[in-house]
């Protein structure tokens, strides 16, 4: 099977504008080598020689020579973002949140990635079951690291029955390759109650700290539930106690891990802590922030973040007024964030709604999983001052449209306010509430 990749964007000014490629045109091949993927393409690309083979619309074929810095990007964006077609998840897992979605969103969230690709580009999780020894190969010969796997259990043959899928045991062999391959991996744990909690969960840690230092992390998240379970297998949301349980196994492997390796290693999403009624952890337990991403010390990172920018504000007598929306799991430290901004800037209010996920059900508590229907229906009539914030996590990447195709801009014209998104880090919220930069 021949290979050609098509060019959609040329960055203008790169080098690749300067040889006079388009948009249309088609790569067939790097150093002679014909291109399988993003993978291939990523690691013949960093040569500070090359030679391009294009062809053009008609027909006509160019080859290209040229000399670059190394890992100097040649600014071509192809129409597909892997250069090959994007591979679906095989698997049935117990716990799929995709599965628990009801009919009639929109088609792309559906669909159920497994591609190892995605964990390089972008830090998705993938199970290994889709990938072949092929795959594995390529990764350790271009040293594509790290890569994020969802281990959910090292019991080989509860892992059959939690991914449903035969070979969701033998794949964890895969890791060992990876460790013997020097390739650097952070890992998942998505804890199911009477599952894979409890000695299994005991187990699992003690196994993965085999593989450190090449496997990074390991976080354990709680299963999100949704009220569209009908049919799938029945799992219950974990308690207050059984949290409290949760995070006591957790604490005391770091403890063991860290006086073993310098490494905390296992790691608890802020969901626990919230749930147990514990206090967030001290940055330092976080080894630097590396599952962020999955809720693991994004609360810690946000309330150290707004100390630091709190500390160094001069308060004021300006008077303002702004609203501000969140997620049920992220309102009391909000909350907290917005009377302490109140009480050095006096004339300043800050109305702090908690947005209840009626969509996906009460269970799902993220600011992430909002719909733009909830937020309209639960802020209709509230005072919303002169600007409405939202963050970040509330949107598609980029982009200014909720998970239900509501846009920012249907927000501010049904409520007839000014709507705002705002970044994640603590700084971003205080500017985002005073309006501009008053510090020392």
């Amino acid at each position: 099977m021949v290979h050609e990749h098509m060019i959609k964007e040329i960055q203008p000014g790169s080098i690749a504008d300067e040889l006079g490629i388009a948009p249309g045109d088609r790569l067939l091949s790097i150093n002679d080598m014909e291109i399988e993927d993003v993978f291939d393409y990523h690691f013949y690309v960093n040569d500070e020689e090359l030679t391009l083979l294009i062809e053009k619309p008609d027909g006509e074929q160019w080859e290209l020579l040229i000399e670059k810095d190394y890992e100097e990007d040649l600014g071509i964006t192809f129409e597909q973002g892997l250069m090959d077609e994007y591979r679906s998840c095989r698997n049935k897992c117990m716990f799929c949140f995709i599965d628990q979605m009801p009919e009639g969103m929109r088609e792309t969230l559906y669909f159920k990635d497994d591609d190892s690709r995605l964990s390089f580009l972008q830090g998705n999780y993938v199970t290994l079951t889709n990938m072949s020894d092929h795959d594995i190969e390529r990764i350790i010969r271009y040293h594509l690291e790290p890569i994020n796997i969802s281990f959910q259990t090292t019991n080989k043959e509860l892992r059959c029955k939690m991914l449903h899928n035969r070979f969701a045991g033998e794949a964890l062999k895969k890791v060992d390759r990876l460790f013997e391959g020097g390739i650097e991996m952070n890992g998942q744990i998505v804890l199911c109650k009477g599952v894979n909690d409890g000695e299994e969960l005991k187990r699992s840690i003690q196994d993965l700290s085999k593989y450190i230092p090449y496997l990074r992390s390991v976080s354990v998240v709680p299963v999100g539930l949704t009220k569209y379970r009908e049919g799938l297998y029945p799992l219950e949301p974990f308690t207050k106690e059984e949290a409290s349980i949760v995070l006591h196994t957790i604490h005391k492997w770091q403890e063991k891990l860290f006086s073993q390796y310098g490494t905390h290693f296992i790691h608890a999403g802020d969901e626990w802590y919230i749930l147990a009624g514990q206090e967030i952890p001290e940055a330092e337990r976080y080894d630097g922030y590396l599952q962020l991403e999955n809720g693991v010390g994004m609360l810690r990172l946000l309330l150290d973040e707004f100390e630091k920018a709190y500390a160094v504000l001069r308060g004021d007598h300006r008077k303002r007024c702004v609203s501000l929306a969140t997620g049920l799991l992220a309102y009391p430290y909000i909350k907290k964030m917005a009377d302490r901004l109140m009480e050095k800037c006096t004339e300043t209010k800050v109305y702090v709604y908690p947005v209840k996920n009626e969509f996906f059900g009460e269970q799902i508590t993220v600011s992430g999983l909002i719909t733009g229907k909830d937020l309209l229906c639960q802020l209709k009539g509230k005072p919303l001052g002169e600007r409405l914030l939202l963050p970040c996590s509330m949107f598609r990447s980029g982009e200014t449209v909720f998970l239900d195709d509501i846009t920012l801009k249907d927000v501010t014209e049904a409520l007839q306010v000014e709507a705002d998104i705002v970044k994640s880090s603590g700084q971003d919220f205080i500017d985002a509430i005073i309006g501009d930069k008053k510090y020392e």
